[in-house]
Order: C-alpha cells, then structure tokens, then sequence
C-alpha cells in the first residue's frame, strides 16, 4: 500500500498543530532568556541528513519573514531560517524578500505613503512601488506583512495584517530565543538582496551586516551568509568573521555587475574559483538533476550543496510528481525531496521544512 495518504495526513496534522500554536509560541519564545552573547556551551546533535532551510521562514504556510513564520519554521523541524536583507532610509537591514514591498506589506493602501510610489531602475531591470530605501524604520513599522502569493496560498491570507517588519537584528534575537524554546541551535542565514544597487545609492549592505554579526557575536554555529553576487561575499570575507558564505547560482544569466556567468561558476574551474571564499553552493534544484555533474563536481571542489527552492505545490514539482490538474494543490513532494536526498545534497532550502524534515525523517528506517 503505498504511504502517500498516511504521509499527507501526518503532515496536515503537524501544521494545524502548528498555525494553531503559533500565536501560543510566539509569547513563549518573546518572554523565553535568551543565551548570553557568545556563549559556548555544548555543541548540539548535528541533524541526520541534508540541513533544512526555512526559506523565509515557513512561506508555505505563512506570510514569509514574520516573526510567526519562522517560529512555524523551527518547530516544524527547520536548522536554519533565511532572512533576506534590504536597507531602510536610515540604513537599517530589514527582512524582506524584496526591497519594493507593494506586494509583501500593506503599504498600497496606506493613502499616507501614496506618494512615495515610484519606478526605480534595480539591477538593470525598471520596478514600480514602494522601497524599503524611501521609507524610515520608523515608518516601516507601522506597516503590515501580507502574503506575497494570495493567488496560490489563500489559506495563508488569513494572517494578513497580524504582523510587522522585522529588522536583522530581531531574526537574530528570535533565532537565539527558539534554540533555546527547541534545545537546538538555529543558524540564521542572511542573504544580501540586490548588493551593488544598494552600494550605489549609499547604504551598502556589507558594512551593516558585518556590524550586526560582531555585536551579537555570532559563529559559524551561528550564521551562514548567502549571496547571488560575489562581490558582496568577498566584502564579508574581507572582515574575517570566520562564518561560512554560500555561493547562490542562478539558471541564466550571471550576477548582476559581472561579466561570468552562472554557467561558467558551475563548471569545475568555477567551483574551484568559488571554493577560495565560500564553503557552499546554492544551485536551483533543476541544475542537479542527471544528466548533471554539478553535485559531484562541487564535492570534488571541497563544496557542499544547498538545493533551492523546494514548495509542494504541483506547479512548482517535477511533472512525474504532480497529482492532479489543479496548479495549487499539493502533490507528491515527499517524493522529490527523497530523489534529491539520495543524490546527496547537503542541505534543502523549502517553503516547507515539515515535509523536508518529516522526509528527511524516513531515511533513518
């Protein structure tokens, strides 16, 4: 018999423990000590298999980067959670996916903030709304997130407006009060968006970050840093704070201001290249499917593999795992996550760390 209804019931079950709890969690790890800054102390059980990264959080079952996705993430079963960076006016990193807001905040509605819409041009590329650089932390405060995909996650627009946006520095004070609520340490795993825009107008990310890790004396058990841009991670090398960077790769193209291409990073020159300041890689899953070599040339090359993005909707899986005609509704993600998992990635980034972690689970039978 096959066990994908006993998988899938499992699943809906631990999320609906989860959104349930998370109102209930939240005030538990807000009021929970946190670990003095620095401290040692034993070293945790490393996690049985590939790491899990909550992209975002838990995005498939919550507005990303809220304070309430990433609790879901962690008691989900998440090692780290991802926060992406962008500066505010008064230079200060916020989490965001991306540094216009019009679709992840309810600034559209705000008639205060009308005029600060706008079209800017972004790495190349001409975006219209609302910037993260125009606005004050002050400002963006009294914003609230929403759910950046409603046409797919419906069910997640339920939580719209319940919650604000956080700086840097509260992921950074939420992932140190969780390891203590789980009795794991969860790595945060900062990514620096759009990191020679932000050079250009005068609020570099790198100098900020780099502040941030110092105050809270963070390690490599702490925080991994990511980036699609090279230059932005030999900028964090260049500070020496002993943390592991991971090289994020495209499909197409290259990173934004550089003449090679993604293509060339992943041949076995450009993972050599890569492997004298990073220690990961982060390909789109699509790249590590056979005829591909990229996994075993990038472990020859002294790099470990983090594999992006992995979601459970039929729209978003292999052709041979969708279940039905409807794009958005879930099919077989148990068993993508298990072709990649015997292939041997060393890490998985998802919108869904209970599936990853619940399959990552059965490979101990």
């Amino acid at each position: 018999m096959s066990l994908a209804p006993r998988r899938r019931s499992v699943l809906l079950a631990t999320a609906a423990s989860a959104v349930a709890t998370a109102a209930a969690s939240a005030q538990a790890v807000a009021s929970a000590p946190a670990p003095a800054s620095g401290a040692k102390g034993p070293r945790p059980p490393r996690p049985f298999g590939p790491v899990v990264v909550g992209h975002r959080g838990s995005a498939g079952w919550r507005p990303e980067h809220t304070a309430g996705s990433y609790i879901h993430a962690v008691r989900a079963g998440a090692d780290w959670i991802e926060p992406d960076l962008v500066p505010t006016k008064d230079h200060v990193l916020v989490v965001r996916h991306e540094n216009e807001i019009g679709g992840t905040t309810d600034v559209a509605g705000r008639p205060e903030f009308a005029d600060r819409r706008t079209t800017k041009t972004v790495d190349g590329k001409a975006v219209t709304g609302w910037f993260t650089e125009d606005f004050t932390l002050r400002e963006l405060r009294t914003l609230r997130a929403v759910e950046r995909l409603p046409q797919i996650r419906d069910r997640n627009t339920v939580f719209d407006g319940r919650e604000g946006v956080l700086t840097f520095q509260e992921v950074v004070d939420l992932a140190r009060r969780l390891s203590h609520e789980s009795g794991r340490r969860i790595v945060v795993f900062p990514e620096t968006k759009h990191p020679t825009y932000f050079r250009s107008i005068g609020l570099p990310l790198e100098e900020e970050l780099v502040r941030v890790i110092r105050r809270n004396r963070l390690t490599a058990r702490d925080c991994v840093v990511q980036s699609f841009e090279p230059s932005s991670l030999r900028r964090v090398a260049a500070a020496h704070l002993g943390l592991p960077l991971w090289q994020a790769l495209g499909t197409s193209g290259g990173p934004y201001g550089h003449k090679i291409t993604y293509r060339d990073m992943m041949s076995p020159a450009g993972l050599r290249e890569i492997a004298s300041y990073a220690r990961w890689i982060g390909p789109d899953k699509s790249s590590l499917v056979a005829p591909s070599t990229l996994l075993a040339d990038a472990h020859a090359a002294g790099l470990k593999v983090g594999a992006y993005t992995f979601r459970a909707e039929n729209q978003y899986l292999p052709a041979t795992h969708r279940r039905g005609e409807a794009p958005n509704d879930f099919g077989d993600a148990f068993a993508e996550y298990a072709a990649h998992y015997e292939r041997g990635v060393d890490a998985v980034v998802t919108d869904f760390p209970d599936i990853a972690a619940l399959a990552r689970e059965e490979l101990r039978r």
